[in-house]
């Protein structure tokens, strides 16, 4: 493994489960792979720009000539898309708000999934073109999804999985960080999610 992207959202620094989690998974994950070039992007100190008109055509035309005038509005895009397709390893470490992912972790991935960059269309449909990736999620969570009544509620784990896949990257693993809320729970829902952060096939 040569490089490792990790992407991190909450807003909450220190007092983040998500990334208390993440940081124990970048310890392991530099212990395993000392060489390997490890990035943290941090959506949260960033504020990525959601997709405005000009960027949304300057990042799917298929003309060449209109992508060459709109290359400025495409740079951050071509950036960030790069960075992921340059990784083999994907890691996304986030909160769940509202049953669904913040809107700084759409953006991300709104500017990365692209048209003949991570995916192409062809005639037997969508072809991923990150393939030969891996990918973690460490999700936080106040409530529990993975299991009750509530498991319905969660947006956030099918969603990324679904658009992992649509962009070729299918060999995904899930630690979660649940309960946050719940008094019972919170207490050990890091400690927890460190634990099953070690049993991770990396």
């Amino acid at each position: 493994m040569k490089k490792i992207l990790m992407i991190e959202v909450s807003p909450r620094g220190k007092d983040s489960a998500s990334r208390s989690v993440a940081d124990t998974l970048a310890a392991r994950l530099t212990d395993l792979y000392p060489s390997a070039k490890l990035m943290r992007r941090d959506l949260a100190a960033e504020h990525l720009p959601h997709l405005d008109e000009i960027t949304l055509r300057a990042i799917s035309t298929r003309d060449p000539d209109e992508a060459e005038r709109l290359k400025e509005f495409a740079r951050q895009s071509d950036q960030l898309t790069d960075e992921l397709l340059e990784s083999d390893l994907l890691v996304m470490a986030t909160p769940m708000w509202n049953f669904g992912i913040p809107s700084a972790l759409k953006s991300w991935i709104d500017l990365v999934v692209r048209p003949d960059r991570t995916f192409r269309y062809s005639d037997g449909g969508v072809l991923g073109l990150a393939k030969e990736k891996k990918a973690v999620l460490v999700l936080a969570s106040g409530g529990v999804f993975t299991e009750g009544p509530w498991c319905a509620w969660d947006f956030v784990e099918p969603y990324l999985r679904q658009i992992l896949s649509f962009i070729g990257i299918v060999d995904v693993q899930t630690v979660r960080v649940e309960g946050m809320n719940i008094p019972v729970l919170a207490a050990d829902a890091v400690p927890k999610a460190n634990k099953a952060v070690e049993e991770l096939a990396l």
